[in-house]
């Protein structure tokens, strides 16, 4: 997994090996399986670099149909749906091993003028005030294992709470929710398409903790088996992922075996720039 933000900018970095065919490489990983934000993001990368740059994604839809192997190089098959005066459409199937483990539809617009208004942003602490999740987990627990957390050093996490230990405010209609602030670790080139790549690849982040919270269980714990079943973003302004950013989560519900959880993206100047969706699988383990 990238370390820092020039090694993601060389994950996302795709090989042209036909038209519309693209290659995505691996990064050394202790994890089981791809991780689901980085299919997205080589995806949609792999989906731009076949549209006239006058068009910029404004929303993917997107399924993890099988696990990746870490191991081996996804290709990506891009079809190109539509090409209209003011939107673009792309399809893209992610293969391995000649199986397909993942599907995204992106959706490309020409930028122009409209109505403007949007949601206000919560009133929250400020990243720099927010708990580090990974000083916290080592001043509880100084001799656990940190071998896994090379993997996620692209990103920087900051929590602000969540329902399920009250430090947000609680609000009955709404009694599943999560914050956290996000940024990539350091600074990204100032393409803009490398920022919204950026972004989609942290967007798989943190996200099923608040469709856990009000059970008392997390993500990664023994009790609970959770798996990205779909996803989507829809882009609304432009802005840095190299910049704190405010991932403001709530699931209205989890049913079947399944959580689904909706998010609003906020720059600290409270502008709303993106809104993300994703169900998952959600199970509680019956053995060990």
């Amino acid at each position: 997994m990238p370390r820092n933000a020039d090694e993601l900018v060389a994950l996302l970095d795709l090989e042209r090996i036909d038209d519309n065919l693209f290659r995505g490489q691996q990064m050394p990983s202790s994890l089981p399986r791809v991780f689901g934000g980085q299919a997205a993001a080589q995806a949609l990368v792999a989906a731009t670099r076949t549209v006239d740059p006058a068009y910029v994604v404004h929303s993917l839809h997107s399924y993890f149909l099988q696990p990746g192997d870490t191991r081996a190089p996804t290709i990506y098959d891009v079809e190109n749906l539509r090409d209209g005066r003011s939107f673009a459409t792309r399809r893209v199937l992610a293969r391995q091993h000649g199986r397909p483990i993942y599907a995204l539809t992106a959706n490309f617009h020409q930028p122009e003028p409209g109505y403007e208004h949007q949601d206000r942003m919560p009133e929250v602490i400020a990243p720099e005030e927010a708990i580090d999740t990974r000083a916290a987990a080592e001043a509880l627990d100084p001799g656990r294992d940190t071998s896994e957390d090379a993997e996620w050093d692209v990103v920087d996490f900051r929590y602000v709470g969540s329902d399920g230990d009250g430090l947000i405010e609680p609000d009955p209609a709404h009694p599943a929710r999560q914050r956290f602030w996000l940024r990539v670790s350091s600074p990204l080139p100032d393409d803009p398409a490398q920022h919204v790549a950026a972004f989609t690849y942290l967007s798989d982040m943190t996200l099923m903790g608040a469709a856990l919270a009000p059970h008392g269980v997390r993500i990664g714990g023994p009790e609970t088996l959770v798996a990205s079943l779909d996803h989507a973003v829809w882009f609304h302004r432009p802005f840095r992922a190299d910049e704190w950013w405010l991932y403001d989560q709530v699931s209205p519900s989890a049913s079947g075996g399944r959580g689904l959880v909706l998010a609003r993206v906020f720059t600290q100047d409270g502008t709303l720039v993106a809104s993300v969706a994703q169900e998952a699988l959600i199970r509680r383990r019956t053995r060990p």
